[in-house]
């Protein structure tokens, strides 16, 4: 795979000693409205998902991969979903883990790496995201990075107590 580096962070494919850092991000129930998950992963569970985590996306037609600073510290997973070699489209989704390292532009230099990849190596058409209308450091995070709102799904998700709407944002590769 292409080296993926910024100024400031890289990505990289996911490693056997990710299983701790991806076991806390997807039991951490604060951020399960990000991904419709409704119950808690086993550390075995997890462990065969990186068992696997060397297939091509051609094959898997999805890629995650970790957000690394130049220090090496894993700060988040950015994700390819819904890999479409066909009409030329992928979904993108990201996750900086701590609140101590968002806002710092980690996200924004990791989505543009990401962006950047899909294009110019996947040759992609088109990438996408679906967020919820509440989740504004998100929206303002794809708008910055060239994504723009091109519909509104109304009630689409559930909190527990309330239906929120989200936002399908898009960019194409012009």
């Amino acid at each position: 795979m292409v080296t993926l580096k910024g100024e400031h962070i890289y990505l990289r494919a996911l490693e056997p000693n990710d299983l701790d850092f991806i076991y806390a991000v997807e039991n951490d129930m604060s951020l399960w409205q990000l991904s419709d998950t409704q119950t808690p992963y086993s550390k075995f569970l997890i462990q065969q998902y990186l068992d696997n985590a060397h297939q091509d996306i051609f094959e898997a037609k999805q890629l995650r991969l970790a957000i690394c600073d130049n220090k090496h510290k894993t700060l988040g997973l950015i994700d390819v979903f819904d890999f479409n070699i066909k009409n030329k489209r992928a979904g993108i989704g990201i996750l900086i883990k701590d609140d101590a390292d968002r806002s710092k532009g980690y996200g924004k230099e990791a989505l543009a790496l990401l962006v950047t990849y899909c294009f110019k190596t996947l040759h992609l058409h088109q990438v996408y995201a679906n967020i919820s209308e509440t989740n504004l450091a998100s929206l303002n995070l794809f708008k910055a990075n060239g994504f723009v709102t091109i519909g509104l799904k109304a009630d689409w998700t559930y909190d527990g107590h309330h239906f929120q709407n989200e936002f399908i944002l898009q960019r194409i590769n012009n």
